[in-house]
């Protein structure tokens, strides 16, 4: 692990500097001081900045309308947007670009490419998730979405649950069955398909927090065309994996920061409520700010390897499960600070259902509080529950014995026999 960086990172950093001053107010306190429907605003007015000056996808060639920015450059950039409270890129752009892009730039072909990639930076293409279905979720080389060639077109028919923010999409990239007959980590492949069609249909999840970014999604003899289908026919497995680890680099170097400031607002509710003189608090306070310190240096772990070249592996699990057991302890010790304001909260509400609050919110907004708990109690389940995480690490990175071996036999198989043990 390498905490340093370089001269060039250096200057190139009081260039991203320069660019935040010359495009944010003088008073600007980051998008959590906004009202919602004008965080809402700048947040989409944000985007095209970003995208005006390549800034939106940085890692992208410059011919498909991205930064051309080297690793190292990327980290630089993205620290300086969360540390100003600016986001980097629309709500959707997390699916659209940061994953479905990178794995159309990696796996896609030439045509594939110049189609789809200026429409995902202009926005024309909105995106989000086809991979968790019912009885798919950890287990998700199970799932049973069919697709079958029809002539030139792939007609879909199943269903896809916690499909975050399907409500805002135009296209979704699905993992459909392609072939039963085979194993149940074969016969998957990775489609591109437009939702604004007759055989599509969301509908929002009701969380406990009262919001719905969350939705289910049925197909229904819905129709893609034959040659959106990347990576190749019965390879979307492979794919499907490519496309996970792309939220690595960002999240290594954007996180700490988050969590971070995240952690001084509850230091000023603390010392505004007068929890700060108590004993137990503080030594609580104490123990968040190690953890913290600690996933700072995961994060720079993290991005050694990023920056000289390398892909996460399952050590990456390490980041995941520790930010997001972490999460739930200190949102507890905020409510827990609250006290009987908790209970009837009032305030700004997170203006999104993951990770922390948007750098700037008010430190004693109750409602901010309140909803990031009920957030962070998802944090441990979406991405792979903290279950699955566990037994990656022990299995992948410990070496220990693996679960029992599940069964042999292709998919429509297993299916048979699943169906024949609940009789």
């Amino acid at each position: 692990m390498d905490p340093t960086y370089s001269e060039e990172a250096g200057t190139f950093r009081q260039k991203i500097q320069a660019f935040l001053a010359e495009h944010l107010p003088t008073d600007w306190k980051g998008i959590g001081a906004l009202p919602g429907e004008e965080a809402e605003r700048f947040r989409g007015e944000w985007r095209n900045t970003l995208r005006d000056n390549n800034m939106l996808a940085p890692s992208w060639p410059v011919e498909y309308g991205g930064g051309g920015l080297t690793p190292l450059e990327q980290v630089v950039m993205w620290e300086e947007l969360y540390k100003a409270g600016v986001p980097t890129g629309g709500t959707n752009d997390v699916f659209g670009i940061q994953m479905v892009g990178n794995t159309i730039l990696q796996w896609g072909t030439d045509e594939q490419k110049e189609h789809f990639l200026p429409r995902l930076i202009s926005g024309e293409q909105v995106w989000c998730q086809g991979y968790s279905e019912p009885n798919a979720g950890s287990d998700l080389a199970s799932l049973g979405c069919r697709a079958a060639l029809d002539g030139d077109e792939w007609v879909i028919s199943g269903q896809k649950i916690w499909t975050s923010a399907a409500q805002l999409a135009n296209h979704i990239f699905v993992l459909a069955r392609t072939d039963p007959d085979l194993p149940k980590h074969k016969g998957i492949s990775f489609l591109l398909v437009p939702m604004d069609q007759p055989g599509v249909e969301v509908r929002p999840i009701k969380m406990m927090g009262g919001e719905s970014d969350f939705n289910e999604t049925f197909f229904t003899d819905a129709r893609t065309p034959k040659d959106h289908v990347v990576g190749g026919v019965n390879n979307g497995w492979a794919v499907a994996m490519t496309l996970l680890s792309y939220e690595r680099g960002e999240a290594a170097a954007t996180f700490p920061v988050m969590f971070r400031a995240e952690l001084d607002r509850l230091f000023e509710l603390a010392r505004r409520t007068g929890a700060s003189s108590d004993e137990l608090a503080r030594q609580r306070l104490a123990w968040c700010y190690s953890k913290v310190e600690i996933m700072r240096y995961l994060g720079m772990r993290t991005l050694t390897k990023f920056l000289a070249g390398g892909h996460p592996g399952p050590d990456a699990s390490i980041f995941k499960l520790y930010w997001s057991e972490y999460h739930k302890s200190v949102t507890e010790l905020a409510v827990d600070i609250l006290g009987p304001d908790a209970m009837a909260p009032a305030g700004r509400w997170p203006s999104n259902a993951f990770q922390t609050d948007d750098v700037g919110a008010p430190a004693t907004s109750a409602g901010s509080w309140v909803g990031t708990l009920y957030n962070a109690r998802a944090g441990t389940i979406y991405a792979g529950t903290s279950q699955v995480q566990r037994s990656i690490l022990g299995e992948m990175v410990l070496g220990l014995p693996k679960e029992p071996g599940s069964p042999k036999g292709t998919w429509r198989e297993l299916q048979a026999s699943q169906r024949a043990q609940q009789q």
